[in-house]
């Protein structure tokens, strides 16, 4: 446990970074989730509306490293590698 207030005032902030940080993180994993779930549907044009909205979430959440950005694109990349593979 944090012993001076400078650190006490720390674990706070800490904490509340925590708490922020994981919502995000959630809402990243859910515009994933339905990009997915429209690839294994096999319906493509879904899968695209899907993964244009999630593009500019990853993006955001990247800059504000809640994610790397080489995660941010790796998952991104992925994502538009299976959609492409749908359409051929």
């Amino acid at each position: 446990m944090a012993n001076s207030k400078q650190a006490r005032k720390r674990a706070r902030q800490a904490e509340g970074r925590r708490v922020l940080k994981a919502s995000q993180r959630s809402m990243v994993r859910t515009y994933i989730k339905r990009v997915v779930k429209a690839i294994n549907g096999g319906d493509h044009a879904q899968a695209m509306d899907a993964f244009k909205q999630a593009q500019p979430v990853i993006d955001r959440i990247a800059d504000k490293d809640v994610l790397s950005k080489k995660k941010a694109a790796r998952l991104k990349s992925r994502l538009n590698k299976r959609i492409k593979a749908l359409a051929a």
